[in-house]
């Protein structure tokens, strides 16, 4: 069984590689804490809980009678939207890197990077029950 055609198993994937992603230019720039004139860099934010409200919000239940009824799936645009406020520091050297940013932000890719692999375990193994391979 293909499990990247199914929506969720491949927004769970492309949020994993993003993660991995992230934590490689975060790491960059730690290790560049001290080189003068250094920007701190991030990669655009991935939209994980946008794509699952799309994936989610296309999805209809089938109805096998004209008796059923089909439901009606939310609306993405029903959901309000956070803007995000990032202080940053200069060093006089022009360095833009604050090392305790840098590490609160791995420490989250991690914490994100994890609930992603938690996710994607517990449903295959909702998969393997359904199936009976439990």
């Amino acid at each position: 069984m293909d499990l990247s055609s199914v929506p969720f198993f491949s927004i769970v994937k492309k949020r994993m590689a993003w993660l991995g992603h992230r934590q490689e230019v975060l790491s960059q720039n730690i290790a560049n804490a001290d080189t003068p004139g250094y920007k701190a860099r991030d990669i655009k934010a991935f939209q994980f809980k946008e794509m699952v409200r799309k994936e989610s919000a296309s999805l209809t239940m089938a109805a096998t009678s004209g008796s059923h009824l089909r439901g009606q799936p939310k609306r993405t645009t029903e959901f309000g939207s956070q803007e995000i406020r990032n202080p940053y520091e200069t060093a006089t050297n022009g360095n833009s890197v604050v090392l305790e940013e840098q590490m609160a932000k791995m420490s989250e890719s991690s914490v994100n990077y994890r609930l992603a692999t938690q996710l994607y375990k517990k449903h295959l193994g909702m998969i393997k029950t359904a199936l009976g391979r439990r």
